[in-house]
């Protein structure tokens, strides 16, 4: 009989778990950047996301987001420019072919509707912390979180001396679907 109960009591844990996982889906537009160079925006994207999303906004303590995306899928509409962004001085794809982003912990916003993300942006070799308000929503299609943080590409040693801002924007705006 304790057999019985242990079983049960199991398959409620694992059943709650799962309720609040999600696998976030790739869209042509779940990464984008801007950085200015010469005065000017140059907008870009990362494809190939990948990832998976522990969320319940009401178990906060137990929220975690693990994703990743393929450097070599960069694209700024400029395949010159792409293709010097994929080599070493940039983001050397073959030596690190992911970009990474990792919760340590998310918390509700002072914002309605908000929450904050606190974690690490781990990029050619380095890593650091990052911390950046996003917002949830919940679509037909699934639950989508938005939001968007800056960054400095030296701190990554991307991009070396190159003319462009060291500074620049990334924006997320990932659908995810229940696992």
């Amino acid at each position: 009989m304790s057999k019985i109960i242990f079983i049960f009591i199991s398959f409620l844990i694992t059943t709650k778990v799962q309720s609040t996982k999600y696998l976030a889906i790739d869209e042509s537009e779940s990464v984008q950047f801007i950085i200015q160079n010469f005065g000017f925006d140059v907008k870009g994207t990362f494809n190939g996301l990948t990832g998976l999303i522990e969320f319940d906004e009401n178990n906060l303590p137990n929220a975690s987001f693990q994703a990743s995306v393929n450097t070599a899928t960069i694209n700024t509409n400029n395949n010159t420019r792409d293709k010097h962004l994929k080599e070493a001085d940039y983001f050397d794809v073959l030596k690190y072919p992911t970009i990474k982003i990792s919760s340590t912990k998310i918390s509700k916003s002072v914002t309605p509707g908000y929450y904050v993300f606190f974690g690490t942006l781990s990029m050619k070799g380095k890593t650091s912390d990052i911390v950046f308000p996003f917002k949830f929503t919940t679509e037909k299609q699934g639950n989508r979180f938005t939001g968007d943080f800056k960054i400095k590409r030296k701190d990554f040693n991307v991009g070396g001396n190159s003319t462009v801002s060291n500074e620049l924007i990334v924006k997320l705006n990932v659908l995810a679907k229940k696992n």
